[in-house]
């Protein structure tokens, strides 16, 4: 079976209805395993599956679950490696969150990603809160989790600003994997982008 077969499998199997409610779907997991490809600190596989699924999915044998499992881990390194290339990450969707943001593949992704990164929040901001910030506001912004706050909500209000911040996405996550992952004389000539 293809890799593109095992997604289209993995796809169908999170976004059918009979999972946990809090489990993510498949554009979320997506989202989500690229944040712990970028996280400073490495996550188990028991404890991301874990938080993934919310409780362990009804499998219909023990082959559906190591097929499941499997193709998540190999996603995850697909990603890892795409993150350490030179190439930006290609995400699995549009980078808009178009005239429905709630109902966007994007918001999903973008919610997935920071579930990823509240598993090891501290570890993400320890080494540069205010570029981490900075450099993840595009995320946070896409995701909605935060349009609650004054900040967020003002951002909110100039949709040509959000969706510049959305199509920098990618940008961002390979900023924030040279970060946590390159060495120090690779770092400084990706993040000597102007600041906006």
């Amino acid at each position: 079976m293809s890799f593109n077969d095992q997604l289209q499998r993995l796809e169908q199997f999170l976004d059918a209805d009979d999972l946990h409610d809090e489990a993510l779907d498949y554009m979320a997991a997506c989202g989500y395993l690229a944040a712990l490809s970028v996280s400073p600190e490495e996550v188990s596989s028991e404890e991301w599956l874990a938080e993934l699924f919310a409780e362990t999915p009804n499998y219909a044998d023990d082959q559906q679950q190591a097929d499941i499992v499997g193709t998540l881990k190999e996603l995850k390194s697909r990603i890892a490696r795409e993150l350490a290339s030179d190439e930006d990450l290609e995400l699995p969707c549009e980078l808009s969150l178009g005239d429905e943001p709630d109902y966007s593949d994007l918001r999903s992704w973008c919610i997935g990603f920071m579930e990823g990164v509240f598993l090891r929040e501290e570890a993400w901001f320890e080494s540069d809160e205010e570029l981490v910030s900075e450099l993840l506001l595009p995320v946070m912004v896409g995701s909605g989790l935060f349009a609650e706050e004054p900040e967020f909500a003002e951002i909110d209000k100039d949709q040509d600003m959000v969706e510049d911040m959305m199509e920098h996405i990618p940008g961002v996550l390979t900023q924030l994997f040279l970060l946590f992952h390159a060495p120090e004389e690779k770092q400084k000539p990706a993040l000597t982008s102007p600041r906006k």
